[in-house]
């Protein structure tokens, strides 16, 4: 299927939970399918680490329904399309900016309020950074969201996770160019650290064992070029965003879940080494009725994003289906 345009929304001068604005923000997004009359089809499916909404357009067909729901993919702040440092309209954390997940969905509410009309969701479907949004949106507006599918992702970036995301803010901030603020030329070295890092992570042991390749080779190959692409000021962004993830803000996490009213399916991978089946389960059970799925991969985090795998594909859509049928 080919995507079609990623449209952006014009959000104007954007106060974050930090203290900064953002001036002129903007978001982007794109759209698969139709709005019904009486706008109840909307779909939202928040972005993922370093995706942009094309990326994410696959889901449409394998595994959600485009002529039944109208699925609207938005686009994070710091992920290069919507506001991002490398527009210059944002600084890093270095200079006491922080975008968390709260002003993401903040920016999403208002689109599609203003620009479609809806003000309750059927279904708010996200992967990895993605699933930390879905939560995000449930604990914020309770009374707006209906269901919730949360794919390989916490409610608080854990302790464990939280030494992988240090580890490749780490690699890129100990390039040479690094100035402390930016950057002073390409941090190749940088990248190739935070590639190597990246990828021993994003798939399991199993999956590793069999590729062809060298691992040097394959991440030179099939990692590199993915982040090369981004602005490095933009990965870093990202990154703060999902260290800052936490949707009880420091507070009682399972008193913050219990009081989700959307009906929840909570979808971990038996080979996630980011955001592991105990972890997830947890968080399934401190939300009222949530259901614990497990997919069954050697994929790893990288399950929760089967563009070219059929059979994580066929996983999700038995999971989303069940959980649109209640």
């Amino acid at each position: 299927m080919n995507a079609p345009a990623t449209e952006l929304f014009e959000l104007g001068d954007l106060p974050l939970r930090c203290g900064r604005t953002i001036p002129d923000a903007r978001i982007g997004y794109l759209q698969v399918g139709e709005l019904n009359a009486d706008r109840s089809n909307l779909v939202l499916v928040p972005s993922s680490y370093g995706a942009r909404p094309a990326d994410l357009a696959w889901i449409a067909g394998p595994v959600l329904d485009p002529q039944r729901w109208c699925i609207v993919i938005t686009g994070a702040f710091g992920n290069g399309v919507s506001s991002s440092p490398s527009h210059g309209a944002m600084g890093l954390a270095e200079q006491g900016w922080v975008v968390s997940h709260a002003d993401n969905v903040a920016a999403q509410k208002r689109l599609l309020v203003e620009r479609f009309g809806v003000s309750r969701l059927p279904l708010i479907y996200g992967w990895s950074m993605g699933a930390q949004q879905a939560y995000q949106w449930a604990v914020s507006h309770p009374d707006l969201v209906e269901r919730i599918c949360c794919v390989c992702g916490t409610a608080r970036t854990s302790p464990h996770n939280r030494l992988f995301l240090l580890s490749l803010r780490q690699a890129l901030t100990a390039d040479p160019h690094w100035t402390g603020s930016g950057f002073s030329g390409d941090p190749e070295q940088g990248l190739r650290t935070y590639a190597l890092i990246y990828a021993s992570w994003a798939a399991s042991q199993p999956w590793f064992r069999g590729i062809e390749e060298p691992v040097e080779v394959h991440v030179e190959q099939q990692w590199l070029p993915h982040y090369r692409r981004h602005d490095p000021r933009d990965l870093i962004a990202m990154l703060d965003t999902w260290l800052a993830n936490d949707v009880a803000a420091g507070g009682d996490l399972a008193g913050t879940l219990a009081g989700i009213q959307a009906r929840a399916a909570v979808v971990a991978c038996d080979h996630d080494l980011y955001f592991t089946v105990d972890d997830m389960a947890a968080d399934a059970a401190a939300i009222p009725g949530a259901a614990l799925a497990v997919l069954h991969s050697t994929l790893g985090h990288r399950a929760g994003n089967p563009h070219s795998s059929p059979a994580e594909q066929q996983q999700l859509r038995r999971i989303v289906d069940q959980l649109l049928s209640g």
